[in-house]
């Protein structure tokens, strides 16, 4: 990401070119076959019917890619970052309903995303067709077609974890070659015919559309649509180029594909009574307007296209992800940044998804035309979902006129294409609506089940858990569980404690340690940050530690906890430890150190509805399949311990047993020898032993939390009934007495 998002270098002009276009770069080479078969073939089609379509592909890209993408969403952007996400991101504090749209736009984007790869390699791959040296040899082997558009898939899935710099420096060469061969190509059939530029003219597609000629009837929209797929991935992609480079590169793609696109049609009015190709199966005129010999560099060319329209998807597919981990939309999944630039990720789980839902669509749809006949539905819904979102926006920004006419003129024109996709439902649609149903399934789960898990965690302040903690370490008849017990937390504020991690230590058998550590871990945008935190609580057995690490650095978490146990011990803060036992880190100087994290369980006697409850189950489910902490964190030698805990959302009172025998009386034996007196053995609720009062202790520091929360109630209700509000009530928080920072 650049440090201006407006910044214009040619280095990463060229990465924009192989990074952000390569899917709308793509579309010349099945748009106006679609349009073909749609129509009948090329013998079915007169001067209007191109002129419609060259017309509404025109004021399609304007319109939605130009005006809408490129001049207006791509102002407002979240730090430098563009998409559906990142756009949600700012306007959420607007309202709650506006995760519903985010959330379905996404799923979307990321379900097609899948067909893109194969729609696009798969047409470019099919150009061999073309060549006739080579039409016997894909005659007898009706697959290899399919085979070959395998093996590059699969090699292009292989070399994401190289990162999108590498990619796009080589990529944005090539693509600079593909739009400049896009242009000359069109250039060269429009000298035949000029007069094709009279589709500029909007009202040929308008006329066209809606005449009876239009054998395809509302559905030509759906094809003039695949013209601006590429439209959203440029938007999200906005974050790994900035917006400058973007600014800098579109006039020139948007003339070139301008160009090819009339060429295509300039073409087809040339050829329109051509028996050769009037009859000829599945024509495209993308390759037949060429000459035999420049159709081997058409192919390579656009092989390279579409692996470049992939790699675009793909690179938006990571990015859209991450940014919905953030949101607790999806799973924390192991993320790597394999440049410098935090923009530039790669995620494995998401990369091997995405190849294998990729191959599972050339295995059911075989070829380009069936492809293409599925593809772009889920989009539309994508586009709907960002106007809706963009209109919230500039509302919001004061221009509420503007954002009325916006809203109003692309959701109408977006309306139409989703209706036209429609027709795409059963001819392969139904694929990607599935598969966006199965992600929005995902977040949403996710999602509620998330909020139900913070809406039961509370947090205990120093006063309500240093008493028990300090009983707890004085206590010799209890034997250590650990010299040093270190929880994982998510909690960043280190002024305080998870009500879990207490309950964690005196549940069952009290884990008793020579330090307790709470640890939080914090991921900045610097790529290289080393630094943490600690609070100690003016003790010297409980430590609250929060990292920050760079989004490249190495999240292992045993390495940085011995050297800050190194570094307090050298200031006095943590008292000497010896390891008398042989340890599996060997280091003698620390104690034995326990890694606990905490997961949470949903009990039967929990009082939640069955949606809450679903919810649960399925957040519990995917995370077992997304992964562990113990394998992000680095834990897994250290034998850490994984606790279930009760996740308690409010609870009913279980049905009371009825017993149906009869009680019997069982007589005190007498005693054979003496024995001690009963007065001697300690009462675990008398408070006037040690274990009664510990025990007492900790009922009181696990119901502090909720004293708090009424007491601040009734003194707010107190506050607001006061004469002009002088009645107030609450004590400032107790500062720490102790902390330290450092930086590595």
């Amino acid at each position: 990401m650049q440090s201006s998002p407006d910044k214009v270098t040619w280095g990463v002009a060229i990465v924009a070119l192989g990074v952000v276009y390569g899917d709308i770069g793509t579309s010349p080479l099945y748009t106006a076959q679609t349009f073909l078969a749609g129509q009948g073939g090329l013998g079915s089609v007169n001067r209007e019917a191109v002129l419609g379509m060259l017309s509404l592909v025109f004021w399609s890209i304007t319109l939605i890619t130009t005006v809408k993408y490129v001049l207006i969403a791509m102002r407002i952007d979240n730090n430098g970052e563009g998409g559906i996400f990142a756009l949600y991101s700012l306007i959420r504090k607007y309202g709650a309903w506006l995760a519903i749209p985010a959330m379905l736009g996404g799923a979307a984007f990321l379900a097609d995303s899948v067909l893109t790869p194969a729609v696009s390699i798969s047409s470019a791959v099919e150009g061999l067709q073309t060549r006739p040296p080579l039409e016997g040899l894909f005659d007898e082997n009706p697959s290899l077609t399919l085979m070959i558009t395998v093996v590059i898939i699969v090699i292009l899935f292989s070399v994401q974890s190289r990162g999108t710099e590498r990619i796009g420096k080589v990529f944005g060469s090539m693509v600079l070659v593909w739009f400049s061969f896009l242009a000359i190509v069109g250039v060269t059939n429009l000298s035949n015919d000029w007069s094709v530029f009279a589709a500029l003219n909007p009202v040929y597609g308008i006329k066209f559309l809606f005449s009876p000629d239009n054998a395809a009837g509302i559905a030509l929209m759906g094809t003039v649509f695949l013209s601006t797929t590429g439209a959203e991935a440029l938007y999200s992609d906005m974050g790994h180029v900035g917006r400058g480079n973007i600014y800098f590169t579109w006039p020139f793609i948007k003339v070139a594909l301008v160009l090819n696109y009339f060429g295509q049609g300039a073409w087809m009015l040339a050829n329109s009574d051509n028996q050769q190709y009037t009859a000829m199966k599945s024509l495209n005129p993308f390759f037949q307007m060429m000459t035999p010999n420049v159709r081997y560099l058409a192919v390579i060319l656009s092989v390279t296209a579409g692996v470049i329209a992939s790699q675009a998807l793909i690179t938006g597919a990571f990015t859209m992800v991450s940014e919905a981990t953030r949101l607790n939309w999806m799973p924390h999944l192991q993320v790597r940044y394999p440049a410098r630039t935090r923009g530039q990720l790669y995620i494995p789980v998401v990369n091997g998804v995405l190849c294998v839902a990729t191959l599972a669509v050339l295995a059911i749809f075989k070829d380009s035309e069936h492809i293409s006949a599925a593809y772009g539905l889920a989009l539309t819904i994508t586009m709907i979902t960002t106007t809706v979102l963009l209109g919230v926006h500039i509302w919001h920004s004061g221009k509420r006129v503007g954002a009325i006419v916006f809203t109003v003129l692309f959701l109408a024109i977006q309306a139409m294409f989703f209706i036209a996709s429609m027709a795409k439902f059963l001819h392969g649609g139904w694929f990607t609506m599935l598969l966006t149903a199965a992600i929005l399934f995902v977040m949403y789960t996710w999602n509620e089940g998330t909020k139900l898990e913070r809406a039961q965690r509370r947090h205990m302040r120093p006063n309500d858990f240093l008493p028990a903690l300090d009983k707890l370490h004085s206590d010799f008849r209890i034997p250590y569980f650990a010299d040093n017990i270190v929880y994982l937390t998510s909690d960043s504020e280190t002024k305080r404690l998870d009500t879990d991690i207490f309950f964690s230590i005196f549940a069952d058998h009290p884990k008793r340690a020579r330090a307790w550590w709470a640890v939080s871990v914090e991921t900045t945008d610097e790529p290289f940050t080393r630094e943490y935190s600690v609070e100690n609580f003016g003790t010297n057995y409980i430590y609250r530690v929060r990292f920050r690490l760079g989004f490249k650095v190495s999240q292992s978490i045993p390495a940085y906890i011995h050297q800050i146990m190194h570094d307090l011990s050298k200031t006095g803060e943590l008292p000497k430890q010896k390891s008398i036992y042989p340890k599996v880190d060997a280091d003698p100087d620390i104690g034995t150190i326990r890694y606990v994290l905490i997961h949470k369980a949903l009990m039967p006697e929990s009082k939640v509805s069955a949606r809450g409850a679903l919810s649960l189950q399925a957040k519990y489910a995917i995370r077992r399949m997304a992964g562990s902490p113990v394998k992000w964190f680095g834990l897994a030698p250290y034998n850490p311990l994984v606790e279930v805990q009760p996740l308690f959302v409010s609870t009913r009172r279980p049905p009371r047993l009825k017993r149906t025998d009869t009680a019997k009386t069982i007589p005190t034996p007498t005693p054979t020898r003496a024995v001690a007196d009963p007065a001697a053995v300690p009462d675990p609720m008398d408070t006037t032993s040690g274990l009664g009062r510990l025990v007492q202790e900790l009922d009181a520091a696990v119901s502090a939390e909720e004293r708090k929360i009424a007491e601040t109630a009734a003194a707010a209700a107190v506050a607001e009934q006061g004469d002009k509000g002088k009645a107030k009530n609450g004590k400032p928080a107790a500062k720490p007495q102790r902390s330290a920072k450092q930086k590595r």
